[in-house]
Protein backbone atom coordinates (compact mmCIF):
# COMPACT_ATOMS: atom_id res chain seq x y z
CA UNK A 1 0.00 0.00 0.00
CA UNK A 2 1.36 3.44 -0.96
CA UNK A 3 -0.06 6.51 0.19
CA UNK A 4 2.69 9.27 -1.79
CA UNK A 5 3.75 12.28 -3.44
CA UNK A 6 3.58 12.38 -7.16
CA UNK A 7 7.04 12.10 -7.15
CA UNK A 8 9.78 11.21 -4.42
CA UNK A 9 12.56 8.32 -2.93
CA UNK A 10 10.09 6.21 -1.00
CA UNK A 11 7.63 6.32 -3.96
CA UNK A 12 10.16 5.25 -6.86
CA UNK A 13 11.51 2.94 -4.15
CA UNK A 14 7.94 0.98 -3.58
CA UNK A 15 8.15 0.48 -7.70
CA UNK A 16 11.32 -0.85 -7.13
CA UNK A 17 10.42 -3.50 -4.43
CA UNK A 18 7.33 -4.32 -5.92
CA UNK A 19 8.98 -5.34 -9.17
CA UNK A 20 12.16 -6.64 -7.45
CA UNK A 21 9.33 -8.92 -5.54
CA UNK A 22 7.49 -9.82 -8.83
CA UNK A 23 10.94 -11.16 -10.01
CA UNK A 24 11.32 -13.36 -7.15
CA UNK A 25 8.03 -14.71 -7.54
CA UNK A 26 6.25 -13.16 -5.10
CA UNK A 27 2.89 -12.74 -5.53
CA UNK A 28 1.05 -9.63 -4.67
CA UNK A 29 -1.33 -6.90 -5.28
CA UNK A 30 -0.41 -2.83 -4.98
CA UNK A 31 -3.25 -0.68 -4.29
CA UNK A 32 -1.53 3.21 -4.41
CA UNK A 33 -2.99 7.00 -4.60
CA UNK A 34 -3.88 7.13 -7.87
CA UNK A 35 -0.56 8.21 -10.36
CA UNK A 36 -1.31 6.76 -13.76
CA UNK A 37 2.36 6.63 -14.31
CA UNK A 38 3.46 4.82 -11.21
CA UNK A 39 1.02 2.16 -11.81
CA UNK A 40 1.80 1.80 -15.27
CA UNK A 41 5.04 0.99 -14.24
CA UNK A 42 3.84 -1.90 -11.84
CA UNK A 43 1.32 -3.46 -14.91
CA UNK A 44 4.81 -3.49 -16.46
CA UNK A 45 6.29 -5.84 -14.02
CA UNK A 46 3.18 -8.10 -13.29
CA UNK A 47 1.57 -6.34 -10.16
CA UNK A 48 -1.84 -5.90 -10.52
CA UNK A 49 -2.70 -1.94 -8.99
CA UNK A 50 -5.59 -0.71 -7.74
CA UNK A 51 -5.76 3.38 -7.86
CA UNK A 52 -7.34 5.16 -4.61
CA UNK A 53 -7.32 8.54 -2.93
CA UNK A 54 -6.01 8.06 0.64
CA UNK A 55 -6.87 11.20 1.08
CA UNK A 56 -8.58 12.95 4.37
CA UNK A 57 -10.37 11.13 7.61
CA UNK A 58 -13.51 11.64 5.75
CA UNK A 59 -12.09 9.29 2.90
CA UNK A 60 -13.95 6.12 3.36
CA UNK A 61 -13.99 4.69 0.29
CA UNK A 62 -10.05 4.11 0.73
CA UNK A 63 -10.91 2.27 3.36
CA UNK A 64 -13.70 0.31 2.22
CA UNK A 65 -11.31 -1.12 -1.43
CA UNK A 66 -8.64 -1.66 1.14
CA UNK A 67 -11.30 -3.95 2.94
CA UNK A 68 -12.21 -5.46 -0.26
CA UNK A 69 -8.56 -6.16 -1.29
CA UNK A 70 -7.96 -8.15 1.56
CA UNK A 71 -11.38 -10.46 1.40
CA UNK A 72 -10.33 -11.06 -2.28
CA UNK A 73 -6.61 -11.41 -2.21
CA UNK A 74 -6.57 -13.02 1.28
CA UNK A 75 -2.75 -11.98 1.80
CA UNK A 76 0.01 -13.33 4.37
CA UNK A 77 1.60 -9.92 4.64
CA UNK A 78 0.29 -6.12 4.20
CA UNK A 79 2.81 -3.88 3.68
CA UNK A 80 2.45 -0.22 4.13
CA UNK A 81 4.53 2.98 2.75
CA UNK A 82 4.17 6.35 4.11
CA UNK A 83 2.11 7.59 7.35
CA UNK A 84 -1.90 7.23 5.69
CA UNK A 85 -0.97 3.61 4.02
CA UNK A 86 -0.25 2.80 7.51
CA UNK A 87 -3.02 4.53 8.90
CA UNK A 88 -5.52 2.62 6.73
CA UNK A 89 -4.01 -0.56 7.44
CA UNK A 90 -7.13 -2.77 7.16
CA UNK A 91 -8.30 -5.72 9.61
CA UNK A 92 -7.52 -9.09 8.65
CA UNK A 93 -5.47 -12.14 9.68
CA UNK A 94 -2.45 -11.31 7.65
CA UNK A 95 0.65 -9.96 9.13
CA UNK A 96 0.04 -5.62 9.53
CA UNK A 97 3.65 -4.43 8.38
CA UNK A 98 4.84 -0.71 7.23
CA UNK A 99 8.30 0.48 6.21
CA UNK A 100 9.50 3.86 7.35
CA UNK A 101 11.97 5.60 5.18
CA UNK A 102 11.70 9.04 7.38
CA UNK A 103 11.77 10.18 10.89
CA UNK A 104 7.49 10.03 11.39
CA UNK A 105 5.21 10.16 14.42
CA UNK A 106 4.11 6.65 15.30
CA UNK A 107 0.81 8.11 15.86
CA UNK A 108 0.43 6.89 12.15
CA UNK A 109 1.28 3.05 12.60
CA UNK A 110 -0.92 1.94 15.82
CA UNK A 111 -2.68 -0.54 13.55
CA UNK A 112 0.64 -2.35 12.38
CA UNK A 113 2.56 -5.16 14.24
CA UNK A 114 5.95 -4.24 13.31
CA UNK A 115 7.98 -1.46 12.22
CA UNK A 116 10.38 -1.80 9.12
CA UNK A 117 13.26 1.16 9.20
CA UNK A 118 15.75 1.61 6.71
CA UNK A 119 18.07 2.73 8.67
CA UNK A 120 19.46 2.22 12.57
CA UNK A 121 19.05 5.52 13.30
CA UNK A 122 15.04 5.42 12.22
CA UNK A 123 14.48 2.47 14.26
CA UNK A 124 16.27 4.24 17.21
CA UNK A 125 13.41 7.14 16.60
CA UNK A 126 10.65 5.11 17.08
CA UNK A 127 11.66 3.07 19.95
CA UNK A 128 12.40 6.41 21.76
CA UNK A 129 8.69 7.38 21.08
CA UNK A 130 7.89 4.35 23.24
CA UNK A 131 7.58 1.46 19.90
CA UNK A 132 8.42 -1.94 21.39
CA UNK A 133 12.11 -2.65 20.45
CA UNK A 134 11.65 -6.45 19.42
CA UNK A 135 8.72 -5.08 17.03
CA UNK A 136 11.08 -2.38 15.20
CA UNK A 137 13.34 -4.25 12.87
CA UNK A 138 16.11 -2.94 10.01
CA UNK A 139 16.12 -3.59 6.10
CA UNK A 140 18.30 -1.03 4.19
CA UNK A 141 17.08 -0.47 0.61
CA UNK A 142 18.77 -1.24 -2.81
CA UNK A 143 20.15 0.02 -6.01
CA UNK A 144 20.36 -1.13 -9.37
CA UNK A 145 22.34 -0.09 -12.49
CA UNK A 146 19.69 -0.91 -15.48
CA UNK A 147 21.50 -1.24 -18.56
CA UNK A 148 20.83 1.55 -20.31
CA UNK A 149 23.51 3.93 -22.41
CA UNK A 150 24.55 7.53 -20.94
CA UNK A 151 22.08 10.23 -21.66
CA UNK A 152 23.87 12.10 -24.96
CA UNK A 153 25.28 15.19 -23.45
CA UNK A 154 24.58 17.10 -26.50
CA UNK A 155 21.10 16.44 -26.25
CA UNK A 156 21.51 18.99 -23.27
CA UNK A 157 23.54 21.10 -24.68
CA UNK A 158 26.82 19.69 -22.36
CA UNK A 159 30.35 19.77 -24.07
CA UNK A 160 31.42 16.36 -24.33
CA UNK A 161 34.47 16.55 -22.14
CA UNK A 162 32.80 19.43 -19.46
CA UNK A 163 33.13 18.38 -16.07
CA UNK A 164 29.42 17.10 -15.13
CA UNK A 165 28.28 16.36 -11.59
CA UNK A 166 24.62 15.14 -10.91
CA UNK A 167 22.15 14.79 -9.17
CA UNK A 168 18.50 13.18 -8.83
CA UNK A 169 16.56 14.80 -6.28
CA UNK A 170 12.46 16.48 -5.16
CA UNK A 171 13.37 20.09 -5.38
CA UNK A 172 12.81 20.92 -1.89
CA UNK A 173 14.57 23.25 0.76
CA UNK A 174 15.41 19.90 2.36
CA UNK A 175 18.04 18.71 -0.50
CA UNK A 176 19.91 21.83 -0.61
CA UNK A 177 20.27 22.08 -4.29
CA UNK A 178 20.63 26.03 -3.64
CA UNK A 179 23.72 25.04 -1.74
CA UNK A 180 24.98 22.84 -4.46
CA UNK A 181 24.19 25.61 -7.10
CA UNK A 182 26.43 28.19 -5.36
CA UNK A 183 28.95 25.77 -5.01
CA UNK A 184 28.77 24.91 -8.83
CA UNK A 185 29.04 28.62 -8.73
CA UNK A 186 33.05 28.37 -7.14
CA UNK A 187 33.86 25.67 -10.45
CA UNK A 188 34.90 27.05 -13.36
CA UNK A 189 33.51 25.10 -16.17
CA UNK A 190 31.51 23.00 -14.65
CA UNK A 191 28.03 21.41 -15.54
CA UNK A 192 25.37 20.53 -13.34
CA UNK A 193 22.55 18.07 -14.16
CA UNK A 194 19.48 18.09 -11.85
CA UNK A 195 16.90 15.47 -12.05
CA UNK A 196 13.63 16.11 -10.24
CA UNK A 197 10.39 18.71 -9.64
CA UNK A 198 8.85 20.13 -6.54
CA UNK A 199 8.10 23.65 -4.82
CA UNK A 200 11.14 25.04 -4.95
CA UNK A 201 11.93 24.52 -9.25
CA UNK A 202 11.12 27.88 -9.86
CA UNK A 203 13.69 29.53 -6.88
CA UNK A 204 16.35 27.66 -7.84
CA UNK A 205 16.34 28.31 -11.70
CA UNK A 206 16.26 32.06 -10.41
CA UNK A 207 18.84 31.41 -8.20
CA UNK A 208 21.02 29.69 -10.82
CA UNK A 209 20.54 32.80 -13.23
CA UNK A 210 21.52 35.71 -10.24
CA UNK A 211 24.69 33.48 -9.69
CA UNK A 212 25.42 33.46 -13.52
CA UNK A 213 25.35 29.48 -13.50
CA UNK A 214 22.31 29.42 -15.55
CA UNK A 215 24.00 28.37 -18.72
CA UNK A 216 26.12 25.50 -17.05
CA UNK A 217 22.68 24.09 -15.28
CA UNK A 218 20.32 21.68 -16.46
CA UNK A 219 17.27 20.91 -14.81
CA UNK A 220 16.03 17.97 -16.11
CA UNK A 221 12.59 17.43 -14.34
CA UNK A 222 11.60 14.25 -12.85
CA UNK A 223 12.83 11.20 -14.64
CA UNK A 224 11.28 7.98 -14.28
CA UNK A 225 14.53 6.57 -15.20
CA UNK A 226 17.85 8.30 -14.16
CA UNK A 227 20.15 5.70 -15.14
CA UNK A 228 21.64 7.26 -18.64
CA UNK A 229 22.13 10.76 -16.40
CA UNK A 230 24.24 8.74 -13.62
CA UNK A 231 26.21 7.03 -16.64
CA UNK A 232 26.34 10.57 -18.23
CA UNK A 233 27.99 11.92 -14.65
CA UNK A 234 31.77 12.48 -14.06
CA UNK A 235 30.36 12.51 -10.35
CA UNK A 236 27.16 12.37 -8.16
CA UNK A 237 26.55 15.37 -5.61
CA UNK A 238 24.20 14.69 -2.51
CA UNK A 239 24.00 18.15 -0.46
CA UNK A 240 20.92 17.41 1.06
CA UNK A 241 20.45 19.43 4.90
CA UNK A 242 17.87 16.77 5.85
CA UNK A 243 18.12 13.14 4.64
CA UNK A 244 16.63 10.46 6.26
CA UNK A 245 18.84 7.53 4.33
CA UNK A 246 19.29 8.80 0.60
CA UNK A 247 19.07 6.33 -1.91
CA UNK A 248 21.33 8.52 -3.92
CA UNK A 249 24.44 7.33 -2.41
CA UNK A 250 23.85 3.28 -3.37
CA UNK A 251 23.27 4.73 -6.60
CA UNK A 252 26.00 6.56 -7.44
CA UNK A 253 28.14 3.11 -6.27
CA UNK A 254 26.08 1.20 -8.61
CA UNK A 255 27.18 3.22 -11.27
CA UNK A 256 30.60 3.87 -10.26
CA UNK A 257 30.69 7.10 -9.87
CA UNK A 258 32.49 9.52 -6.99
CA UNK A 259 29.92 10.48 -4.63
CA UNK A 260 30.15 13.81 -2.43
CA UNK A 261 27.77 13.87 -0.03
CA UNK A 262 26.58 15.62 3.99
CA UNK A 263 26.68 15.03 7.16
CA UNK A 264 23.44 14.65 8.11
CA UNK A 265 21.30 11.73 9.88
CA UNK A 266 20.92 8.68 6.79
CA UNK A 267 24.43 9.51 4.68
CA UNK A 268 26.45 10.03 8.09
CA UNK A 269 24.69 6.52 9.09
CA UNK A 270 25.81 5.04 5.39
CA UNK A 271 29.13 6.64 4.10
CA UNK A 272 32.29 5.84 5.16
CA UNK A 273 33.92 8.99 4.91
CA UNK A 274 37.07 9.18 2.89
CA UNK A 275 37.04 5.63 1.84
CA UNK A 276 33.60 5.25 -0.12
CA UNK A 277 32.28 9.38 -0.22
CA UNK A 278 33.80 12.74 0.20
CA UNK A 279 31.69 14.10 3.42
CA UNK A 280 31.36 18.04 3.95
CA UNK A 281 29.16 19.96 6.34
CA UNK A 282 25.77 20.58 5.35
CA UNK A 283 24.90 24.32 4.08
CA UNK A 284 28.83 24.59 3.38
CA UNK A 285 28.79 25.84 -0.38
CA UNK A 286 32.69 26.23 -0.18
CA UNK A 287 33.81 22.50 1.10
CA UNK A 288 31.13 21.04 -1.29
CA UNK A 289 32.65 23.05 -3.90
CA UNK A 290 35.96 21.57 -2.29
CA UNK A 291 35.32 18.30 -2.42
CA UNK A 292 33.61 17.93 -6.04
CA UNK A 293 36.34 19.54 -7.59
CA UNK A 294 38.58 17.11 -5.73
CA UNK A 295 37.11 14.13 -7.12
CA UNK A 296 36.48 15.89 -10.41
CA UNK A 297 40.22 16.76 -10.15
CA UNK A 298 42.25 13.76 -8.84
CA UNK A 299 41.44 10.56 -10.90
CA UNK A 300 43.23 8.15 -8.42
CA UNK A 301 40.78 9.74 -5.48
CA UNK A 302 37.85 8.93 -7.84
CA UNK A 303 38.72 5.45 -8.57
CA UNK A 304 39.55 4.68 -4.52
CA UNK A 305 35.99 6.00 -4.09
CA UNK A 306 34.61 3.83 -7.15
CA UNK A 307 36.08 0.52 -5.87
CA UNK A 308 35.40 1.03 -2.00
CA UNK A 309 31.44 1.96 -3.26
CA UNK A 310 30.99 -0.89 -5.72
CA UNK A 311 32.21 -3.03 -2.58
CA UNK A 312 29.54 -1.42 -0.18
CA UNK A 313 27.10 -2.51 -2.96
CA UNK A 314 27.90 -5.54 -3.09
CA UNK A 315 28.42 -6.67 0.20
CA UNK A 316 25.31 -5.02 1.19
CA UNK A 317 23.10 -3.17 -0.90
CA UNK A 318 22.31 -5.21 -4.20
CA UNK A 319 18.56 -6.40 -5.00
CA UNK A 320 18.31 -9.80 -4.17
CA UNK A 321 20.08 -9.16 -0.95
CA UNK A 322 17.36 -6.38 -0.12
CA UNK A 323 14.32 -9.32 -1.44
CA UNK A 324 16.33 -12.02 0.49
CA UNK A 325 15.85 -9.66 3.81
CA UNK A 326 12.22 -8.64 3.45
CA UNK A 327 11.60 -12.29 2.75
CA UNK A 328 13.47 -13.57 5.21
CA UNK A 329 11.58 -11.23 7.73
CA UNK A 330 8.10 -11.74 6.81
CA UNK A 331 8.70 -15.74 7.51
CA UNK A 332 10.06 -15.34 10.78
CA UNK A 333 7.61 -12.81 11.84
CA UNK A 334 4.64 -15.23 10.47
Amino acid sequence: MLAGAPSGGAETFFVSLATAFAGAGVEQRAVIRRNPARAALLREAGVPVREVAYAGWLDFATRAALRREVAAFDPDVALAFMNRAADRMPDGRHLKLARLGGFYDIKYYRRCDHLICITHGIRRHVIAQGWPADRAHYIGNFAEADPAPAADRAAYDTPADAPLVFTPCRLHAAKAIDVLLRAVADLDGVYLWVAGDGPDRAALAKLADELGIAARVRFLGWQIATGPFFRAADAVAFPSRHEPFGTVSLEAWAYGKPLVTTDVDGPAELVRPGEDALVVSKDDAKALATALRRVLGDRDLAARLVAAGAQRHRAEFTRDICVRNYLALFDRLR
